[in-house]
């Protein structure tokens, strides 16, 4: 069973999940980065391209998804480093701080919320998250094209792909693309027609449409909503 509600850090999301039975589960892009917790461990949940596919056995994960563009200066690493990847913690810090942090959230009352509270003391200790990166996001949600999001930032393109990759993994094309993915997605989920929620999402049509999510979903657009 999987839940999530919003974290006391702004813009994150706190979220578990059981799974009820074996079987794969599919994490699809987001532009974000999640600190996560799995049978006592700590990791690190780099930005996707793709879609993540789990499986094996039912076991509990908990996790703490952080608003995009703000992982990298809260946990000290770039975020290309991490793209398509699950790290554990200990592989990026030193081994006696990521002990020490793994231990204080075993050791709460509430997973969760424990997972909640490393995260909080994460972005209060850590570099303030590049200021840009919200603007990046804004724009391109929006359907702004990559030279007009470079040219409002006052940014020139090397500058706006640079500071993509630091802050998302990946460069603003890819990032407009993952956006544009996640609205359409919100479209077609509460009902939208696909040809109607390819307009309004920024495709050219619904091929277009059923091209990007087979390529970034790794399922037809029906089949994905079906499951």
């Amino acid at each position: 069973m999987y839940a999530e509600r919003r974290s006391r850090l702004p813009g994150a999301v706190v979220w578990t999940n059981t799974p009820s039975g074996p079987g794969a589960g599919r994490v699809l892009p987001d532009g974000c980065m999640d600190l996560l917790w799995h049978e006592g461990t700590l990791l690190v949940a780099g930005p996707d391209t793709r879609a993540h596919l789990t499986g094996g056995a039912p076991t509990r994960w908990a996790g703490v998804r952080f608003r995009p563009g703000t992982a990298p200066a809260y946990l000290g690493v770039p975020a290309h480093v991490l793209r398509d990847q699950r790290v554990p913690l200990a592989d990026l810090w030193p081994t006696a701080r990521a002990r020490q942090l793994t231990a204080r959230v075993n050791a709460g009352d509430d997973l969760a919320t424990a997972l909640e509270d490393a995260a909080l003391s994460l972005a209060a200790e850590g570099a303030p998250p590049d200021p840009l990166a919200a603007r990046i996001v804004a724009a391109l949600a929006g359907g702004r094209p990559v030279a007009a999001t470079a040219t409002e930032l006052d940014l020139s393109a090397r500058q706006l792909h640079r500071r993509s990759l630091a802050a998302f993994g990946y460069g603003p094309k890819t990032l407009a693309r993952v956006l544009r993915l996640r609205r359409a997605l919100s479209l077609a989920r509460a009902g939208t027609p696909f040809a109607e929620t390819a307009t309004r999402a920024g495709f050219a049509d619904q091929a277009h449409l059923s091209r990007e999510v087979r390529e970034l979903a790794g399922l037809p657009l029906g089949e994905l909503l079906a499951g």
